[in-house]
């Protein structure tokens, strides 16, 4: 895994240089991925704002994502359907060009769902959309949320130098 503050200067370089911006909801990465991101000299002129998204109540004052809502999409936090709602609302919040939104479980234990300590799911909304799930296959929480980062900064990354 690269170091997270590299892959946190390569993001930024690429926003800077695109004159673009992202907005950030994260929850079991834990504000790893905005202070990463906000470790980049010059952060302001790309980082729009950020939330850890820990919970229902939260999600609900934050981006305005009601249970019901939830509810009638059949969605539950750390799937793909959810986290790409997450990246849009946040994305929209902030009026960003780009938002990326994680959720998961990062350990010693899993998530009230069932799924296992090292399993996150990242989304990133913008010019172009996509997802992606992951396990880590650790139950060390520290770890796991500086995994997390690594791969949303990292997925972050490839979109960037892709569009």
């Amino acid at each position: 895994m690269k170091d997270i503050t590299i892959l946190g200067e390569t993001a930024g370089s690429l926003l800077k240089a695109r004159k673009e911006t992202i907005a950030v909801a994260e929850s079991s990465a834990g504000g790893l991925i905005s202070s990463t991101l906000l470790a980049v000299p010059g952060a302001s002129e790309f980082y729009l704002g950020g939330a850890v998204v820990y919970t229902a109540r939260a999600r609900e004052a934050l981006f305005r994502i009601k249970q019901d809502e939830v509810d009638r999409a059949g969605l539950r936090s750390a799937t793909e359907p959810y986290v790409a709602l997450l990246a849009e609302r946040c994305k929209t919040a902030l009026a960003a060009d780009w938002g990326i939104a994680e959720s998961g479980a990062s350990g010693p234990f899993g998530n009230r769902y069932g799924d296992p300590a090292g399993h996150t799911v990242i989304a990133i909304s913008g010019a172009y959309n996509c997802t992606r799930s992951m396990k880590t296959g650790n139950d060390n929480r520290a770890f796991n949320m500086s995994a997390f980062t690594g791969a949303a900064l990292g997925l972050l990354i490839e979109i960037l130098e892709a569009k």
